[in-house]
């Protein structure tokens, strides 16, 4: 079983009446990108914030490479870098001066902000100063502040929110590479599915501050394979004859649903329902997305 970098235990936070994050059980498996997935208004931003320190539970446990926090607060919080929101900056210094800056506090050496600014790609903007970088740098510059401390989990709240395709693909891979060739362990939220999917290899979906979904997004693909869809005069009648084919097939909504078949064996699956008196109106494949599935979960506020 994987090591856990992040476990939570009943998480949770209220303000006044109102329940921003319920009983949340969350586990981010060391060297993942986690994909924090959930609607606006969520609860993503309040469990970050519970995570980090920021804000105090109302109740629950948050545990932060095996440690429980807040008794080990200092020494989790030497191991994180964050970026929750949006960067902060000295507008009128350059990129390479707001790292420095930081780089003081943190006790990094002059080399480790070239080096980050390599690794965010913006060496060649270096000297130029902030409040003339696009949205993208910005976030890039925020990105290498989190990276400065040699950290070994990187917790990034919507970091492509504003960016135009362009920034939000540069954002992207920046993140996919952080495992492979820094070994850092990352957790990335978003409302975004498409953005998740492209990146993360372990997803959380929360919904109404409660977590209604965590797997591999594995899982989550398997769920949008195609499925093969008859409609036929006698349903009931003719599932027997279609479970001679697929013994997993089903009744929903008066057709008969099916795993996903090849050419010849709907050719064949035809010949036998038509031999045997039944009248096949239809045959089509169906695939739901995984945006889909998403919508519906988050629609319905049930797990999987």
């Amino acid at each position: 079983m994987s090591e856990m970098i992040i476990q939570t235990y009943g998480l949770t936070r209220r303000y006044g009446k109102q329940t921003s994050v319920n009983n949340l059980n969350m586990n981010v498996p060391r060297g993942s990108i986690y994909g924090f997935l959930g609607p606006n208004g969520a609860g993503k931003t309040t469990t970050i914030r519970m995570i980090l320190g920021l804000i105090r539970p109302s109740s629950g446990e948050v545990r932060v490479f095996n440690q429980p926090f807040p008794s080990h607060r200092i020494s989790i919080l030497k191991r994180v870098g964050s970026l929750v929101e949006s960067p902060s900056y000295y507008g009128h210094l350059t990129g390479y001066e707001n790292l420095d800056v930081l780089a003081k506090l943190l006790g990094a050496s002059p080399k480790r902000i070239h080096e980050m600014l390599n690794v965010v790609r913006l060496t060649s903007a270096a000297n130029k100063k902030v409040k003339g970088y696009s949205l993208g740098m910005k976030q890039r510059l925020g990105i290498a502040a989190a990276l400065l401390g040699q950290p070994d989990l990187l917790i990034l709240d919507e970091p492509t929110n504003g960016l135009d395709p362009s920034g939000i693909h540069e954002i992207r891979e920046l993140i996919k590479e952080m495992p492979k060739q820094h070994g850092i362990t990352v957790l990335v939220s978003s409302h975004l599915l498409s953005e998740i999917e492209q990146m993360a290899n372990q997803v959380g979906i929360i919904n109404e501050g409660n977590l209604i979904f965590e797997d591999h997004i594995e899982v989550l693909r398997k769920r949008s394979l195609p499925k093969l869809i008859l409609e036929v005069d006698r349903p009931q009648e003719a599932l027997s004859i279609v479970q001679r084919i697929d013994r997993s097939a089903v009744i929903e909504n008066g057709v008969l649903e099916l795993s996903h078949l090849d050419y010849a064996q709907t050719a064949e699956l035809n010949r036998q329902l038509v031999q045997e008196g039944h009248s096949v109106y239809r045959i089509r494949e169906w695939t739901s997305s995984l945006e889909s599935i998403f919508l519906d979960l988050v629609g319905k506020g049930t797990s999987l």
